[in-house]
């Protein structure tokens, strides 16, 4: 899959290094997945949650932080919408972002 941006979880973890290697495991296993379906995702990552939209929340680092991201399954792109706390993620819209 071609994740859109790197960058955003960059950014995310010099802020917050402790979530570093989790968000780069979470990056190197998305780059090579060929994920088609989100059954395919959940066997992977049994916690992801889909919502509408085909947006998939992962819980990152022990569900310490939420990742949202939309999947473009056909095009096989991955576009990071949100990364953040738990606590970040309960006061957001995650069908929104």
């Amino acid at each position: 899959m071609n994740v859109i941006s790197k960058r955003t979880l960059v950014q995310f973890y010099e802020k917050n290094p402790q979530a570093k290697t989790a968000l780069e495991v979470w990056h190197s296993d998305a780059r090579k997945a060929l994920w088609r379906t989100p059954e395919e995702i959940k066997r992977i990552y049994p916690h992801a949650s889909f919502l509408r939209d085909n947006r998939v929340v992962f819980n990152i680092k022990g569900n310490n932080y939420r990742l949202i991201v939309h999947i473009d399954y056909l095009r096989k792109i991955v576009r990071v919408k949100f990364i953040g706390t738990h606590a970040e993620y309960d006061m957001i819209n995650a069908e929104e972002v």
